[in-house]
């Protein structure tokens, strides 16, 4: 990133600076691709995986006009949600979902209390491969793609999908199954690279139709002179990102996160571990301990040294109930109480240890007080 504060031309222009400046762009652009998988002309830089989130729902009239998000989506998906899927609570008129397999379709309320599937279709829908607050892997952490309504009388209906990958690129492989997703949103922090940063993966055949106009950078896909300092520095982390992937050095992190969950449960037999019987991300820890507030939890780890946060970190400073929880049938008072720890790379046995000391000594004042 450095390095790119000095190369000083446009990747527009067609001098020789401005080539210098295109040519580390697309340099960067095969580095992202390589790490997701996908043809380096599929990536679109943006400013955020939340501006990428809005230039795939903004293509929702391509594929039907209709955009849905499961619950657990994270709001820069959720917030443009038009229909509620609901898993298997399904409400009259409403999304019904199989949130493991995919397989969507609208329910209609019969006379006699039955559920007829006979109504959609849903378009484009949401779903992540792994959740940003509890660190649970969808479909195994494979990208998902898309697919097909499940109509009890209408046969089966075409559905796209736009695949959240942030939390899961740069952790463990990208991996997809027999159909890809129409569109994937990923961000550079979540790797290690700079904020403000983030891409679009368009697996469709047609060029997305662009909300920002001007100068049709991006091949005419999302105009704005390009943030090269930033896309170096995404280009780079995607890169190291991939190499400590394959070198399997998240093994280590996932056995550290294990030490940390049965040092916190020796502490308290009260607190749960959501999703800790799924398939999850290696370093998040999603702990739940009822009647202790999260953000209290949050307040008081910060003054112990560390930095932990109360649902995702986009919205920890938001005093509320997680959504997540709610939707995993988990109450206000039991949502309110959770906190996410997230391990990293530079995570050692001794941090471990010395955070769980902290927790166990903060939870013994906060039953003393509460008692």
């Amino acid at each position: 990133m450095v390095a790119a504060m000095d190369i000083v031309g446009n990747p527009s222009s067609v001098h020789a600076e401005g080539r210098a400046a295109k040519m580390l762009v697309e340099r960067s652009r095969a580095q992202v691709a390589e790490l997701v998988g996908c043809k380096p002309q599929q990536v679109i830089f943006t400013s955020s995986a939340t501006e990428a989130a809005a230039l795939a729902v903004a293509q929702k009239a391509r594929h039907g006009g209709v955009f849905a998000a499961l619950p657990t989506e994270h709001d820069c998906l959720g917030v443009w949600s038009e229909i509620e899927l609901a898993g298997f609570h399904g409400l009259d008129g409403k999304l019904f979902a199989d949130g493991a397999s995919g397989f969507l379709s609208v329910v209609t309320r019969l006379s006699d209390g039955e559920w007829q599937a006979d109504r959609g279709p849903v378009a484009l829908i949401a779903q992540s491969a792994a959740n940003s607050e509890t660190g649970v892997l969808g479909l195994s952490g494979r990208v998902i793609g898309s697919g097909h309504v499940n109509e009890s009388r209408a046969g089966t209906v075409p559905y796209s999908t736009i695949c959240d990958i942030t939390q899961l690129a740069g952790k463990m492989p990208v991996t997809y199954g027999d159909v890809t997703p129409s569109y994937a949103i990923l961000s550079a922090h979540k790797m290690g690279g700079p904020k403000g940063i983030g891409a679009l993966i368009n697996f469709t055949a047609h060029d997305p139709e662009p909300m920002l106009r001007g100068g049709g950078q991006e091949m005419n896909r999302r105009s704005g002179t390009e943030n090269i300092v930033g896309i170096a520095g995404f280009g780079a982390a995607a890169q190291a990102a991939g190499t400590n992937v394959s070198a399997g050095k998240w093994d280590e992190v996932a056995y550290f996160r294990s030490i940390l969950e049965k040092a916190i449960a020796s502490a308290s037999d009260q607190t749960i571990f959501v999703g800790n019987e799924a398939e999850r991300l290696p370093n998040t820890s999603c702990i739940l301990t009822p009647g202790w507030k999260g953000e209290t939890q949050v307040m008081q780890m910060d003054l112990a040294g560390f930095a932990i946060s109360a649902g995702s970190a986009c919205s920890s400073g938001k005093v509320k109930a997680s959504k997540v929880l709610l939707a995993m049938g988990y109450d206000e008072a039991q949502a309110a109480s959770a906190i996410r720890v997230s391990l990293g790379l530079g995570t050692t046995i001794d941090d471990v240890r010395r955070f769980a000391t902290a927790w166990a000594a903060k939870f013994e004042k906060h039953q003393m007080r509460a008692a």
